[in-house]
């Protein structure tokens, strides 16, 4: 098998899944219990959020656990309107966020709320020049993704700390938190996810910079001091801090290691298969490479290379599977074909030079024979 859809999903590390059975059936306490099996769950929560927080400079205090990236965008999102809609209804976001963004930023629309959606360039990045523009004394939240999960774009999240002023910054981080250095993070929001780090599945974190005012999402018991209320998942907090801890000390190996194989790769297709448009910037995050491949389907060719148990995607993993076209391609430009024939391969530190070769030779296979068929109609 070669799995190169690390954006939608990892695979989990070997200890991950040990340590989350360990836990399931040895330590299965509430960490809210006074006992000794409760207060050795809490000892597994309290050691993965230092993790977190030392893999972003930041204090444990400032981590909140949840279930993952969509929770913690909704949180940020509705939480700072209900927190501060006394003093503004403008938020600001970009054309290219995840549904998860853009969906919240659509319930609040329809409440009253102003939401401004910058647009992109055709590299995917957003016109920053704008977005100042959109700042002003009604501004309570700017949310814009740190890497865009489709094409890979790096958003320049320091800048827009840099001229924000006092106004709330959040940064889906999903697709970058452990994969790009963020310490030194200067917003007030961050949100990530445990299964994109080869961490477990339905869980993740909210970094909340002290003193921000955010209203919670689901109130009850008053866990995670109270931001996020409900009984701790330990054993999958405990596979997110080894996931995270695993990604901060291979973090530089990493990075170069698979730049080496995404340089492997574009060159190979580039090089074996004509007619093709990179979507993704030079310049963008090192796992991530989208490619349009014209008169063929990519919907098509992801289930032609599945065959040979390949494994890529046609865009977000959480709106792949709707009916329509991306609408991150379509902000950047992309004709309906170029959409229609656009594949995400994203990689991993598991991958090897051996997949790369592979890859290329079915994806010229598969692609030459589709051209000659006309199969793009």
């Amino acid at each position: 098998m070669i799995y190169l859809d690390n954006s939608a999903t990892t695979k989990p590390l070997d200890r991950v899944v040990d340590q989350t059975g360990y836990i399931m059936s040895s330590v299965f306490g509430n960490p809210s219990s006074l006992h000794k099996l409760g207060i050795e769950a809490e000892g597994y929560v309290s050691e993965a959020r230092q993790i977190v927080a030392d893999s972003l400079g930041v204090s444990k205090e400032e981590i909140y656990f949840n279930s993952g990236g969509t929770e913690g965008a909704n949180f940020v999102i509705s939480g700072v309107a209900k927190a501060l809609k006394r003093r503004g209804n403008k938020i600001i976001t970009s054309e290219v966020e995840h549904p998860a963004v853009l969906r919240a930023m659509e319930g609040l629309e329809r409440e009253g709320f102003n939401i401004v959606k910058i647009p992109v360039d055709s590299k995917g990045m957003i016109n920053l020049e704008r977005l100042k523009e959109e700042i002003d004394a009604s501004t309570i939240l700017i949310s814009i993704m740190a890497v865009n999960n489709e094409v890979g774009t790096n958003m320049p999240i320091e800048e827009i700390c840099r001229v924000k002023g006092d106004v709330y910054f959040h940064s889906d981080c999903v697709q970058a938190f452990g994969k790009l250095d963020l310490k030194g993070f200067k917003g007030e929001f961050l949100t990530a996810s445990g299964h994109k780090i080869h961490g477990p599945k339905g869980i993740g974190f909210q970094y909340v910079k002290s003193n921000s005012k955010v209203a919670p999402l689901i109130t009850g018991g008053g866990q995670e001091k109270g931001l996020r209320s409900g009984t701790e998942n330990v054993a999958a907090i405990s596979g997110l801090g080894i996931a995270a801890a695993h990604g901060e000390k291979n973090l530089l190996n990493n990075k170069g290691y698979i730049s080496g194989l995404k340089e492997m790769l574009l060159a190979g297709i580039e090089s074996e298969i004509k007619d093709i448009k990179v979507n993704s910037p030079k310049d963008g995050i090192h796992n991530i490479l989208n490619i349009s491949f014209l008169g063929v389907r990519g919907e098509v060719l992801l289930h032609t290379l599945e065959q040979d148990e390949i494994y890529v995607s046609t865009g977000s993993a959480c709106s792949s599977n709707k009916k329509g076209q991306s609408h991150v391609l379509k902000a950047m430009g992309l004709s309906d074909k170029e959409i229609e024939g656009a594949v995400r391969f994203s990689l991993s530190e598991f991958n090897t030079k051996k997949d790369i070769e592979i890859t290329v030779e079915k994806v010229k296979e598969a692609v030459t024979g589709f051209r000659r068929l006309g199969s793009f109609r």
